[in-house]
C-alpha cells in the first residue's frame, strides 16, 4: 500500500490515481451510493449564478465537473490536474461530448497555477486539499487567479458528526470501500483502503473551521459550508474579496 508523505503529496496522488481513469466516474458513483453526482451539482450551483465567462476547474480529473459547467453556463472552462492519465480520459470525454472548443485541459499543480493574476471569473475544485502539503497556501494560490468578487466552490468528503452516522461511515470506509473496490481491480482496492484513514487524518489536522479560516485569510468573503448525505460530503463556497 502506498504511504503518503507530507513532502511529496503530489507524487503520491499521481501514483494513487494513475490506474483509475476509465472506471473513475462510474465507480465513484457506485462507491458513494450515487451521491458524488449530487455533491458535484451542489458545488457547481454556487458558481453558475455568477454567469462566468472563464472558469477554472482544479483537480479536474476526467473532466466531469468541467463538462457540467460547460453544459450549465456559456463559459470557457480550463481544467487542471496532476495526472496525465486522468487528463487523457478527460480529453476523450470532452471530444465525445463535442465540447472541445470550450474546455481545455492541462497538466499543472494547484500550488503553482500557470495563469496570471485575476484571470478567471469563477473557480471550482474537488477532492484537492487532502493531497497538498499546505492547504492554506494552496487556497491563497487559488485566490490569486480569481478576479475580485469571483465565486469559488469546493467539494470533498467529510466525517459525519453524529456518533451513529460516524460509526456507519467508519465501517463503510474501512470495510465497504476496499471490498467494493474489487469491482475496479487492484488500483481501486488500494484507493478504497486509503480513503477512510486519509479523510479522518485530514480533518484531525485541519478541522472544517480551520479550512474556513484559511479561505478567509486568503481574502474570501461570505464563506459558507454545507454538509451533505448525513455528513459524508462537504461543499464550501465563498467569493474573492473586492480589490
Amino acid at each position: 500500500m502506498h504511504q503518503q508523505t507530507r513532502t511529496s503529496p503530489n507524487r503520491f496522488a499521481q501514483d494513487l490515481f494513475r490506474g483509475l481513469p476509465r472506471r473513475y466516474d462510474l465507480l465513484g458513483e457506485v462507491l458513494s451510493f450515487g451521491q458524488n453526482g449530487r455533491w458535484r451539482r451542489a458545488m457547481v450551483d454556487r458558481v453558475v449564478g455568477a454567469t462566468p465567462a472563464r472558469v477554472l476547474d482544479v483537480a479536474t480529473g476526467t473532466a466531469g465537473v468541467a463538462l457540467q459547467i460547460a453544459t450549465r453556463t456559456g463559459a470557457d472552462v480550463t481544467g487542471v490536474d496532476l495526472t496525465e492519465a486522468m487528463l487523457r480520459e478527460g480529453r476523450a470525454r470532452v471530444l465525445r461530448r463535442g465540447r472541445e472548443t470550450r474546455i481545455a485541459l492541462t497538466a499543472g499543480r494547484a500550488e503553482e497555477l500557470p495563469f496570471p493574476d485575476a484571470t478567471f471569473d469563477a473557480l471550482t475544485f474537488t477532492y484537492l486539499l487532502r493531497y497538498v502539503a499546505d492547504p492554506a497556501a494552496t487556497v491563497r494560490e487559488l485566490a490569486r487567479v480569481l478576479k475580485p468578487g469571483a465565486p469559488m466552490a469546493s467539494l470533498d468528503f467529510a466525517v459525519p458528526a453524529s456518533p451513529v452516522w460516524h460509526s456507519a461511515w467508519w465501517c463503510y470506509t474501512r470495510i465497504g470501500l476496499p471490498v467494493g473496490g474489487l469491482l475496479g481491480g487492484r488500483d481501486w482496492v488500494e484507493v478504497g483502503r486509503f480513503l477512510g484513514p486519509n479523510i479522518s487524518g485530514f480533518y484531525r489536522r485541519h478541522p472544517v473551521p480551520t479550512i474556513v479560516d484559511a479561505w478567509r485569510d486568503a481574502g474570501f468573503v461570505d464563506v459558507r459550508t454545507r454538509t451533505m448525505s448525513l455528513g459524508g460530503g462537504l461543499v464550501m463556497w465563498g467569493r474573492a474579496g473586492d480589490a
